[in-house]
């Protein structure tokens, strides 16, 4: 695009209640779930203490009840969670899930009545404190789930609370269609960040204003670190569909589409907030915040444990690096990471250059730029080690895609149409297609092709046994020294 008079003004986002929340709706979870836990462990008190004294029992001793108590509320809070019990916004709807809690609460008794079976504790508990707590603690479960979903009502209407983890995108004429309730509907909230395309009928013209619109709501994402966004769209408009999708592949979000007005109508759709909202994921999320949390815990104890074992190997590469060939002993090159953002990865110098600019050339087998002590270490692949840094600086995970430089990701880009969707994860020391022997340079277009196969199938069926596998496939993968030079 030529600088010049005709260069249009990016269009303005508009948004109308939003952002102005006092508390954000990420925490309504938590909230719910303490609740809940207060309720079961308040019954397990009450049920145990008003049956002893009832029997004319002197008081119980309150630790082996405040203890099963604990352990039931895990039981009850771990398999209402799994069901989306506390997602918002399905928590906000008005009617309260009366079967759900009671089947809950049910099993979970059958496994408490199991523990104490096998852990012999029923000296410490009576048979007749137990059943009484049965019987509380569901009648306190759903009076307190009638009393919270009251409670979010009035700040959800008061704009109290609000959704900071989302933002809307749409075009004029859908969103100008939804009514008042249509947003505790779809969103759970009135107040979401919109942002709003184009008015314009040219296609050129709107496209242009489009793609500004779409950069604000990037940066806005990026900055506040929102988890999905929500398209307001129209299902005939394949060409602003395309053009959306095409924007938001490098941002590591959730992306749903609505169904649009026309579909509303033909369904006989009616504005409420007791019916489940029906939309198409058009792209995934990347991992959770337990997925996320499990595999940093992985990255810190993997990295710290292997730099320790590992440390007698890097103080001896250090110094065989040092006398070989005059430079650092370690190689620092900017790459992308989770989100797209940048960081400074470390290697052990194994080059007498030191490249990270526009033009980054590839090693290649008996590449003369690598020193003799370089190229044993990149056969043993040592030169990696000192990424150990990086993952516990929370730059970079032990298991995910390779990190290109710079220059390369801003190539293949252009090549290959998902390849952005890398940086949904943050990258790694070693990933699925390292394993499965797509390492070293890539030549060609059909080799990045490969390797962003992996990757992308990494990506979407990561789980924690995934990565113990690459990590153990990882290491024949050193002793073979398949395409290490």
């Amino acid at each position: 695009m030529s600088i010049g008079s005709d260069v249009r003004e990016p269009v303005q986002d508009v948004e109308a209640n939003t952002n102005h929340a006092r508390f954000s709706s990420e925490i309504v979870p938590y909230f719910l779930a303490m609740a809940d836990a207060g309720v079961v462990l308040a019954s397990s008190v009450v049920g145990a203490v008003g049956y002893q004294l009832s029997a004319g029992y002197p008081m119980p001793d309150l630790l082996p009840i405040c203890a099963v108590g604990l352990l039931a509320a895990f039981i009850h809070i771990l398999r209402m969670s799994g069901s989306g019990y506390y997602d918002f916004p399905e928590c906000t709807r008005p009617n309260v899930e009366f079967s759900e809690i009671l089947v809950c609460w049910f099993t979970t008794s059958l496994l408490l009545a199991l523990f104490a079976f096998l852990l012999k504790v029923g000296v410490d508990y009576s048979r007749g404190a137990f059943i009484a707590f049965c019987f509380v603690a569901p009648i306190g479960l759903l009076g307190a789930r009638k009393l919270t979903k009251a409670c979010l009502g009035a700040g959800l209407s008061a704009g109290t609370i609000g959704r900071r983890d989302l933002v809307l995108l749409g075009d004029p004429a859908e969103l100008s269609s939804f009514e008042p309730l249509d947003y505790l509907a779809f969103f759970g909230s009135p107040n979401v960040k919109r942002f709003v395309l184009s008015h314009e009928m040219d296609s050129a013209a709107r496209a242009l204003d489009d793609s500004c619109i779409i950069g604000q709501m990037e940066g806005f994402i990026r900055q506040h670190g929102c988890r999905e966004i929500l398209l307001a769209l129209s299902w005939s408009d394949n060409d602003r569909i395309e053009l959306v999708r095409e924007h938001i592949k490098n941002l590591p979000v959730a992306a749903r589409l609505m169904p649009d007005a026309r579909v509303r109508s033909l369904t006989n759709y009616k504005s409420s907030v007791r019916q489940r909202i029906l939309t198409i994921e058009i792209q995934r999320a990347p991992l959770n915040r337990l997925e996320r949390l499990v595999k940093r815990l992985m990255d810190i104890a993997g990295a710290g444990c292997a730099l320790t074992f590992c440390l007698p190997v890097i103080i001896v590469a250090a110094i065989a690096i040092k006398l070989d060939s005059r430079g650092p002993v370690i190689f620092r090159q900017k790459r992308n990471g989770f989100n797209s953002r940048q960081f400074v990865m470390y290697k052990f110098r194994t080059m007498i250059v030191e490249e990270d600019g526009a033009q980054v050339t590839q090693a290649t087998r008996d590449d003369p730029r690598v020193t003799n002590v370089g190229r044993l270490l990149r056969s043993a692949s040592i030169d990696e080690l000192p990424q150990l840094v990086n993952v516990l600086r929370g730059d970079m995970s032990l298991i995910g895609p390779r990190p290109h430089a710079l220059a390369h990701d801003s190539h293949f880009e252009t090549l290959l149409r998902d390849y952005a969707f890398r940086h949904h994860v943050k990258p790694g020391i070693t990933g699925w297609a390292q394993c499965n022997g797509a390492r070293g340079a890539t030549p060609s277009i059909d080799h990045i092709a490969e390797r962003v196969k992996f990757d992308l199938w990494y990506i979407n069926n990561w789980s924690l046994w995934l990565d113990i596998q690459i990590i153990l496939k990882t290491m024949f993968e050193v002793l073979r020294k398949r395409n290490a030079y």
